[in-house]
């Protein structure tokens, strides 16, 4: 039980690697704040998982909804003492195709929460010397095509996690974020609406496989959280198979 004691806020929590991560959290004794819009998936696994998880419908895309989900964290269990920030939404389109719009949706559901929920939860953070685990993309790293609002979201995201880890050293916060490839029902329904996808992205990752949103991103998000890692600050981990070499 590596987590017992811990209580984490898990955004887009209730389904895909959100989900995954809730389950191995829980299993290794913390308590979750499920964070979502989709209230039947948030429902069913608040559910599935008892006590140690409550479910909040909230918006995060609203900078209202950060000093609420924090209150709800501790309203429910009393303190927080890990973060992570992993809901996001985008749409593809190459560069110059890619508009304003585009550009708030990617932001304004994943760097902004993002930045939003740090400051929000930094005071509960720095009480229980906590963790801030936020999520990039090899899409970013790599610079993939048609991927211009997701990848400028994913990468500011990176920047701003360097900058709070440097600042909250001295707060015993550790601040990392995790860069995953993981087999979820959006890559599901992207495979399928896009023939040869699969055989391109298994071909460029050397596991020759896609994680599971539990038992490979979970687990790393469990060491992330737990003080084996309190040593650990500012940095990247590539939980994605070998696929993107970090640089």
């Amino acid at each position: 039980m590596r987590l017992e004691g811990k209580v984490a806020i898990i955004t887009g929590g209730a389904g895909g690697i959100g989900r995954g991560m809730t389950r191995a959290l829980t299993k290794e004794g913390a308590k979750v704040l499920v964070v979502d819009i989709n209230d039947d998936a948030g429902d069913a696994l608040a559910s599935e998982l008892g006590d140690p998880v409550r479910y909040l419908h909230a918006d995060i895309s609203e900078e209202s909804s950060a000093a609420e989900i924090c209150a709800a964290a501790v309203d429910a269990f009393g303190s927080v003492s890990v973060l992570i920030n992993n809901a996001h939404a985008s749409r593809q389109a190459p560069l110059l195709q890619t508009t304003q719009e585009m550009m708030n949706l990617s932001f304004g559901t994943g760097f902004y929460p993002t930045f939003w929920l740090m400051k929000a939860c930094y005071e509960q953070l720095k009480a229980t010397e906590g963790s801030v685990i936020n999520f990039a993309s090899g899409a970013g790293i790599d610079g993939q095509v048609n991927q211009a609002s997701y990848t400028a979201a994913k990468e500011a995201i990176r920047g701003i996690s360097r900058v709070a880890a440097n600042e909250w050293a001295a707060d015993n916060i550790n601040v990392n974020v995790i860069s995953p490839l993981a087999l979820t029902e959006g890559i599901e329904a992207y495979i399928a609406a896009n023939p040869g996808v699969e055989e391109a992205l298994l071909a460029r990752t050397p596991l020759h496989r896609f994680g599971d949103p539990e038992a490979d991103i979970g687990r790393v998000a469990v060491f992330l959280a737990s003080d084996d890692a309190s040593y650990i600050t500012g940095q990247t981990i590539m939980v994605d198979g070998g696929s993107i070499k970090l640089r």
